[in-house]
């Protein structure tokens, strides 16, 4: 496997040198996106704040992107366009005026006026039904997305406290909190639609984090229980050791997502640019903040932390 190696498995980067740094970098991004989720707050999609949606009907299958830049051109800014159904068919979600209150009637007025805009040449559009979709859906996926944030937390929280020690079930989850709040600020800070999409490609980002510090954490106990040294010294060596791992998974990965983003459509890029985001700060995160935590105050990690427990005896003789 050496020809896929990045970085020589015995490099020695010191890392740890630099976790003042790098941790004061991590917590001033955390700050700016907390910022800015405070203040500026998110640019929520109508998965959140409830609109209009209509579908439509064509005698042959549309192009969404037509459909997009007509419906863009005739005042219908940020629609979300989609197929639905058969070939034929399209759901196109509007966010509905805040000036006007939505009922059926309004539903039924922007349906047509959506359908003429909507219509293409020698292909026109037929409104079958158009709804208003409540707010208070919207508060209640909200929520559910809250639930499933704090569901990941605390089962990833359970898992590597049974795995390893409580300072690495902390660690771990600082630093996954850590790509989480930045991922997340970063909607905040450009502006960008939050949608259910974007959500998704979040908790995918806490994933990912974990299993990239997972991996880390298990070449630090290896490390901790097979060599003579200074903690600070076994924590570098042990990501030195895992980088070019790292760093592979993240790239491949990376171009996994650059590809949905430039072809899976508008509807994907939210969560597309979530995942892309994340990767880059959970591979960052995995290298220069979990590690460093483990030197520092109350999470300081020692050799009687990583004792050998008396059923791992066994397995360890039974190691060449």
């Amino acid at each position: 496997m050496k020809p896929f190696n990045v970085f020589p498995y015995d490099s020695n980067i010191d890392f740890m040198r630099m976790r003042w740094v790098s941790l004061s970098v991590a917590l001033l991004l955390m700050l700016v996106a907390v910022g800015a989720m405070a203040t500026k707050g998110f640019n929520f999609a109508l998965d959140f704040t409830g609109g209009i949606g209509v579908e439509l009907r064509y005698d042959k299958a549309p192009d969404v992107d037509t459909v997009r830049d007509q419906l863009d051109a005739a005042g219908f800014r940020g629609a979300q366009v989609q197929n639905f159904g058969s070939g034929n068919d399209l759901l196109v979600r509007l966010q509905a005026d805040e000036q006007k209150e939505g009922g059926p009637d309004q539903a039924s007025s922007i349906g047509d006026a959506v359908a003429k805009a909507a219509s293409l040449d020698g292909n026109p559009a037929t409104r079958r039904s158009s709804s208003v979709i409540s707010a208070q859906v919207g508060k209640d996926l909200a929520l559910n997305g809250l639930y499933a944030v704090l569901f990941v937390i605390i089962g990833f929280l359970v898992y590597i406290s049974l795995r390893f020690e409580k300072k690495f079930a902390i660690a771990a989850i600082i630093g996954t909190m850590h790509d989480v709040v930045v991922c997340a600020g970063w909607f905040a800070v450009s502006g960008h639609e939050f949608d259910l999409n974007v959500l998704a490609g979040i908790l995918s980002v806490m994933g990912f984090s974990i299993n990239d510090t997972i991996v880390v954490f298990d070449r630090v106990r290896e490390n901790f229980r097979g060599l003579r040294a200074d903690p600070v010294e076994i924590l570098n060596k042990s990501v030195n050791q895992t980088l070019s791992r790292t760093v592979i998974t993240s790239f491949v990965a990376f171009l996994t997502v650059v590809a949905l983003y430039i072809y899976g459509g508008d509807s994907l890029k939210g969560m597309a640019e979530s995942q892309m985001i994340g990767i880059i700060i959970g591979t960052l995160s995995s290298i220069f903040i979990s590690g460093a935590l483990l030197t520092m105050g109350p999470l300081r990690v020692t050799k009687q932390d990583l004792m050998p427990k008396a059923k791992d005896h066994a397995e360890l003789a039974r190691r060449p």
